[in-house]
């Protein structure tokens, strides 16, 4: 066979070997499955309960010096006695003399008043040493206080002074203090310590020394420039303590350095300081809403007293949003009220604003807001015998028809004007005549009560003038009334009937006498 027929017939016989079938594999032995075991049954599984629903998350009070960070009482790093860091930023130089001596015997001599002062103090005092650390002035400026108001935010002077700082009207509005309608910031807790460390920076920047300064803030500022000055031509020193100066700025700096001493030492003078921790006493709470003060209170938690030493600035029974955007609560306090807000479903303020379209009686302006006259005039604080003037802003109750809460507008300028209901009293003069005059006369021939005349000319009910002596009447009218007296008397002729007083003089009464015209700038006293 020839190669090239032998190498198919070998390919074929190859292919037919690969596709023969292989031979099967034998059978595994059968597997025997023992009978399942019957389990117990499983216990019951009593449903679970369903979750709790999560507590709305409660708003964090601000903290009014660092609102970014969440004070915690129980912290333990704020566990330092407040006394302490009080102590240790005392910078001023001290005072000797026998005026320290004196005041500081007259606080120890006075525990229970130097306990209820620093008690009251503690609310306060962390919050002025944080803001006098931030602007870097003597801690014994947060002592301040306690002399001018023994720390009572309600302090009112005699010199009209009021809050803690005791800030007069005018100085007042210099550093930004409202006082209006509403509420007066010189009682605001944050508004005045604000104002009052403002000013004492000018005073420190106008005088460089922090003795000038203080003097300064009980004297003025006009009154220690003027006393360094008499010193300045005198050849004087012209520093603190070189100053002639009143008997109340003279004891100022003492009282002061006695209650430093005090502070110092407390143990020396055989008093007690109360525990005070250095973290805050309150934190501020925001409010949107007007609300009443008793309302903010109570959802507070808080004895309305209690309420008022922290948010003292208030002038009437309502808060304004608009106005006084934050209250200040104690820390456990806050978290209470803002919880107790949002759950509140009742009205939060009873009363709102209303602008007095004209000059109206007061119980025409009840009338037309529908409340009693009686009410209008206590809340208002509007005496009897005088007219609400046009554009007046009177507090008035929420109703139906004033459901809104008071504007921004009129929560900053709302304002009182009064006018007499009655026309003004004018101060009139003339002499006695050559025989003189006696008071029960001067009174019958005006038709005046006898006590008036005697009132306005220093005397009593029985006593006579002497002649040519200064006679001193007020007249009810127009000017135009005095004068016709004037020109009666000018005459030397009895005077008519003069509205509105339509008083007869006798004939010749008035002969040699001359009523002066009062000078424009007269201060006159009522009846």
């Amino acid at each position: 066979m020839s190669p090239r027929l032998a190498l198919p017939l070998l390919a074929a016989l190859l292919l037919g070997a690969c596709a023969t079938p292989p031979s099967p594999p034998p059978e595994p032995p059968p597997v025997v499955v023992p009978a399942p075991v019957e389990a117990p049954p499983p216990p019951p599984v009593e449903p679970a309960p369903p979750p709790a629903p999560e507590a709305p998350p409660a708003a964090v009070p601000i903290d009014p010096l660092r609102p970014e960070v969440r004070i915690d009482p129980e912290d333990q790093t704020t566990r330092i006695d407040l006394w302490m860091r009080l102590r240790g930023g005392f910078k001023l130089t001290d005072l000797e003399g026998d005026l320290v001596r004196k005041w500081e015997q007259w606080y120890a001599a006075r525990p229970d008043y130097v306990q209820r002062m620093t008690e009251r103090g503690g609310r306060y005092l962390f919050h002025i040493l944080e803001e006098l650390d931030k602007r870097g002035m003597p801690s014994e400026l947060a002592l301040l206080p306690f002399i001018e108001s023994a720390y009572n935010p309600e302090a009112m002077s005699h010199a009209k002074a009021s809050g803690m700082w005791q800030f007069v009207p005018a100085t007042g509005r210099d550093f930004d203090l409202r006082q209006n309608v509403f509420r007066d910031d010189r009682r605001g807790v944050l508004a005045s310590t604000r104002a009052a460390l403002d000013y004492l920076q000018v005073l420190h920047g106008m005088f460089g020394d922090w003795q000038l300064a203080l003097a300064a803030y009980n004297w003025g500022q006009g009154s220690v420039q003027r006393a360094q000055t008499r010193n300045q031509k005198a050849g004087l020193p012209t520093d603190y303590l070189s100053l002639r100066m009143p008997d109340e700025t003279r004891n100022y700096l003492p009282k002061l350095q006695a209650v430093k001493n005090i502070v110092m030492r407390p143990d020396a003078f055989a008093l007690t300081l109360p525990s005070l921790q250095n973290h805050p006493y309150f934190l501020s709470v925001p409010i949107e809403r007007d609300i009443d003060v008793e309302l903010a209170a109570r959802l507070a938690a808080l004895p309305l007293d209690e309420f008022r030493q922290l948010n003292p600035q208030m002038n009437k029974p309502v808060i304004l949003a608009a106005g006084t955007p934050l209250l200040l609560l104690p820390y456990d306090s806050a978290n209470t009220f803002v919880r107790a807000l949002a759950e509140h479903r009742g009205k939060l303020a009873s009363w709102t604003a209303w602008v007095a379209p004209k000059t109206l009686k007061p119980v025409e302006a009840a009338r037309q807001v529908g409340m009693d006259e009686t009410q209008l005039r206590n809340v208002n604080h509007i005496p009897s015998g005088m007219l609400v003037k046009a554009g007046s802003t009177l507090l008035v109750p929420r109703d139906a028809k004033r459901p809104l809460d008071v504007t921004e507008d009129l929560a900053h300028n709302a304002m009182l004007a009064l006018a007499p209901d009655r026309p003004p009293l004018r101060r009139v003069s003339f002499k006695a005549g050559k025989k003189g005059d006696s008071v029960a006369a001067v009174a019958r021939r005006y038709r005046l009560a006898p006590a008036q005349v005697a009132a306005w000319n220093d005397v009593n009910t029985q006593a006579m003038f002497k002649p040519g002596q200064a006679i001193v009447v007020m007249l009810a009218g127009s000017s135009s009334s005095a004068k016709a007296v004037r020109t009666a008397v000018a005459a030397k002729t009895a005077p008519a009937v003069v509205k509105p007083l339509r008083t007869v003089a006798k004939p010749g009464s008035t002969t040699g006498r001359r009523i002066a015209r009062p000078a424009p700038t007269a201060r006159t006293r009522q009846p």
